[in-house]
């Protein structure tokens, strides 16, 4: 499945939620939030299609959205919009299923219903589009309660703690668990990127239009900075103790085996005759990259203050690399790191006031809305 966005962000979670459990091994629900995502989606993407149902199939906007109606992946906002939303739950509540775990196939059911209700609510009477989006949302809701389960409404917790000691909460629901679980003050998280292309400025925010899964949930909105200033947010929280939520381009310069990013790992130049001569923001506008994964940064070597590589927890099992921690130079980093979620009170003054600019709105099919799968 494509939830590396989920699981890097219950991940991040998961740390806090531990310790105030007294418990050793934790784990969320990454089903439960799967479920609401594609949910919220469906709904978000019909209301997308009754907003430009003016507009030709063939619109560069409307056949963006119809390109790829429900796939998995996911970006930092979308992720704290479905934790405000519908909390989270332990993974033992909501456990996994084989289609959360191989969702291709249930992916390509929804692609079908929605497609088929995107006419639908294009073609209706004005006055009949909300009654006809809420009855495609409820065959989605049903669909998805046959593959992944019924979300719990509320649910009894207890455990017993790693020094044996029992504990009960009782029957709560998934947002008073977030409310008592949750440690981590996600309102105060924002996006932090490296867009290095011309028009894109530094210290400006922007958004992506029609980027976003909870309808009237917060925008997907970006901070574009410096890498220095990436940087040096990401090392500072983990220093302090916390793990670092990050999104980049996973496939380049790799080795499985040995779990290593390098930006200089391979020779190409030898082994084929050829320069490789692409700088980044080149790179971002011939589409020859974009963010495509979602990690945990839990580790960073620092030299003289400055970092010179990071330990990375992946979500691709603990078979490869050191038992599933990575190690990535800090020259990948520069090359191929695309965002961090970061406290707003570690930026510099001026760029959190930057925060509060109206941001630039780039077109849906913008790659910095690409989404981490």
């Amino acid at each position: 499945s494509g939830r590396c966005w989920l699981f890097a962000g219950l991940n991040l979670l998961r740390v806090g939620a531990a310790q105030a459990m007294n418990l050793k091994e934790f784990e969320f629900s990454q089903n439960h939030l799967m479920f609401w995502d594609k949910l919220e989606r469906a709904n978000y993407f019909l209301e997308a299609m009754i907003e430009t149902a003016d507009r030709d199939l063939d619109d560069r906007t409307v056949a963006y959205l119809l390109s790829d109606v429900s796939n998995d992946g996911g970006q930092w906002n979308m992720f704290v919009a479905l934790v405000a939303k519908h909390g989270v739950v332990p993974k033992a509540v909501m456990p996994e299923t084989h289609s959360s775990s191989k969702s291709a196939r249930m992916n390509e059911i929804l692609q079908s219903v929605l497609r088929q209700g995107a006419l639908e609510v294009r073609g209706c009477p004005t006055e009949e589009r909300l009654e006809r989006k809420q009855s495609i949302v409820a065959a989605v809701y049903r669909i998805l309660c046959i593959h992944l389960g019924t979300p719990p409404e509320r649910f009894l917790w207890q455990w017993s703690d790693k020094d044996r000691g029992f504990h009960r909460d009782g029957e709560m629901t998934p947002k008073e668990f977030a409310a008592k679980y949750v440690r981590l003050p996600l309102s105060d998280y924002v996006c932090l990127v490296d867009d290095p292309r011309p028009g894109s400025p530094k210290g400006r925010t922007f958004t992506v239009d029609y980027l976003g899964n909870v309808v009237g949930g917060a925008p997907v909105v970006y901070l574009n900075v410096d890498m220095a200033v990436m940087k040096k947010a990401a090392m500072e929280a983990i220093v302090g103790g916390s793990p670092v939520w990050f999104g980049c381009d996973v496939d380049k310069m790799r080795n499985n085996d040995r779990g290593i990013w390098d930006a200089r790992l391979y020779d190409l130049e030898s082994v084929y005759d050829l320069s490789f001569s692409l700088d980044k923001a080149e790179r971002l506008a011939l589409h020859d990259t974009q963010m495509t994964h979602a990690m945990l940064f839990t580790g960073v070597d620092v030299v003289d203050g400055s970092p010179r590589k990071w330990r990375v927890e992946n979500s691709w099992g603990d078979e490869k690399a050191d038992k599933g921690f990575w190690t990535m130079n800090d020259n990948w980093f520069d090359e191929h790191v695309f965002e961090i979620a970061a406290p707003r009170d570690q930026l510099p003054p001026e760029l959190q006031v930057a925060l509060e600019a109206e941001p630039i709105v780039l077109p849906a099919w913008d790659l910095m809305g690409s989404l981490a799968r």
